[in-house]
């Protein structure tokens, strides 16, 4: 049974906060400071990987509520593509093309990686489900 409309905005916006506040909270206490932007590198890297393994869990894949709740809530509050962009952008600025390529192409390449790896664990019939049951809008 598909919860109320409500019930999962709510379940969406409760775990967007919770994804930003921890995204915030990692950026504060290990900025990303000169050069490379390591730590918004590392959120959207752990990020996808995350997102790419919530097939894995059952229990996900049984609760569309659950399901909403960690996927575009909590992890897609916790990754960031307007700041991996602003970043890029600022390496430019800075006269820094070479590094800004790599880092919005390695960022794109490592995502892909961890994506790939991630789904390692689950199946695809345990993809098929969660894909079917809307868990990955």
């Amino acid at each position: 049974m598909t919860p109320p409309l409500p019930r999962l905005v709510g379940a969406v916006a409760v775990g967007g906060a919770v994804g930003a506040l921890l995204r915030f909270t990692l950026g504060e206490v290990a900025g990303d400071g000169a050069g490379f932007p390591w730590t918004t590198f590392t959120i959207n890297v752990t990020g996808a990987f995350l997102l790419a393994l919530l097939p894995a869990f059952s229990a996900v894949r049984r609760s569309r509520l659950l399901a909403v709740a960690l996927g575009p809530g909590v992890l897609g509050g916790y990754t960031t593509l307007s700041a991996t962009s602003e970043q890029g952008r600022s390496l430019l600025d800075q006269g820094r093309p070479a590094l800004a390529a790599a880092y919005l192409l390695g960022t794109l390449a490592a995502c892909l990686v961890a994506v790939a790896l991630a789904s390692r664990w689950s199946t695809p019939s345990a993809q098929a489900e969660f894909a079917l049951e809307e868990g990955d809008l």
